[in-house]
């Protein structure tokens, strides 16, 4: 994951923190700890844009999620938020998340 910040008002660990708020309902677990966000850029003191993907295409709570990362973004003050969806690579779990899910 890589991360432009240019915003002194909002700092990543500050957007990372709020998209760990974000539960998968399927799995019951955030979206960061999946490894779900591949790419948060902080453009500007109102724009953000983050890349994500879901576990499958097919995924049934993907349009949910996305609306929650938007949601939870213009929370924290931004007014220009896109959230761009991605399949490449592949979502694949964490090393970590193997371990805790016994994988």
């Amino acid at each position: 994951m890589t991360n432009q910040i240019q915003n002194p008002n909002v700092k990543k660990d500050r957007v990372i923190e709020m998209i760990e708020t974000i539960l998968d309902p399927e799995v019951g677990l955030d979206i960061h700890t999946m490894g779900l966000i591949y790419d948060i850029k902080i453009k500007s003191e109102k724009e953000i844009y983050i890349l994500m993907t879901f576990t499958s295409p097919l995924c049934p709570v993907g349009e949910y999620l996305k609306q929650e990362v938007t949601d939870n973004m213009r929370e924290l003050g931004f007014s220009a938020v896109e959230v761009e969806v991605t399949f490449e690579p592949p979502w694949q779990p964490p090393p970590a998340l193997r371990e805790a899910l016994g994988i």
